[in-house]
């Protein structure tokens, strides 16, 4: 696996940059952005150590084998070697597979919530930090990610007024500036649907047929994706039932070759 790595600073950035993280830190102490725990500047690291203290750091639940090879649903019990889940039993996706790395639980749910539902923009990056762990999957290893593509699920234009942002946007390009693997935003809602956690598995299909269309821009064509590979993302993954029709529209309409959903957290 490979991918060209963070998007390099502008110049004026470089200058000013460390100057304005040390102000920052003088006004605004570092605290973890899960329970606001002050963190020590020396505990203050890389990676998940910037954003999470230790307490809540162990208190991560990853998605560990055995998993399911289609939806990444985690199992509880001894087996070796793949397997389906019940909750892909009879069903074909439309994309390759699913890849989370941590379960709905604990900080990441708290995390998760206060994005999405507290507004919080400023939890992007520590997600996006989150959720570059499933590119560590070993169905990616052989990959050259940097040829591939991030595309985030849409919402709908009256629920982005409503929000004010698209929470899975934003997590696509925190993980792109993380990564340089480019984001497109290939994919546009054409119809609002009701609100899928009120909904049985059956009814989620239902609700969520036809909803998506490849984005089309008032100038230009439509996003060209064929023969290309794609990584689907979004914040959390439940049934798939969304990640399912999304990846269809790229496949058949936008001619992806291949569709790989990654998710912060697994529902």
């Amino acid at each position: 696996m490979s991918y060209p790595g963070p998007v390099p600073p502008s110049q004026a950035r470089e200058r000013v940059g460390p100057w304005m993280d040390l102000f920052s830190k003088l006004i605004y102490p570092l605290a973890c952005r899960s329970c606001d725990q002050a963190l020590l500047p020396e505990g203050a690291g890389d990676g998940l150590h910037r954003w999470l203290c230790g307490r809540c750091l162990n208190d991560l639940v990853r998605v560990e084998s055995p998993y399911c090879e289609n939806c990444g649903e985690p199992f509880e019990g001894a087996i070796s070697g793949a397997f389906t889940c019940g909750n892909c039993s009879g069903r074909r996706f439309a994309f390759d597979f699913a890849i989370s790395r941590f379960r709905s639980e604990g900080p990441v749910r708290e995390l998760i919530h206060d994005f999405k539902y507290g507004h919080d923009l400023s939890l992007r990056s520590v997600l996006g930090q989150l959720i570059q762990e499933v590119l560590d999957d070993p169905r990616l290893q052989s990959e050259q990610l940097g040829e591939w593509v991030l595309v985030p699920v849409p919402l709908h234009r009256s629920r982005l007024r409503q929000r004010g942002f698209n929470q899975s946007a934003e997590i696509c390009r925190a993980l792109s500036r993380e990564t340089g693997i480019p984001t497109l935003d290939a994919l546009s809602r054409s119809r609002q649907t009701d609100a899928q956690a009120s909904l049985h598995r059956a009814d989620r299909l239902e609700n969520l047929r036809n909803a998506f269309v490849l984005r089309r821009p008032w100038f230009g064509a439509a996003p060209n994706l064929r023969e290309r590979k794609v990584l689907l993302v979004d914040d959390v993954l439940t049934t798939g039932a969304t990640t399912h029709e999304c990846a269809k529209v790229l496949k058949r309409d936008g001619g992806a070759e291949k569709v790989v959903v990654i998710t912060v957290a697994r529902g």
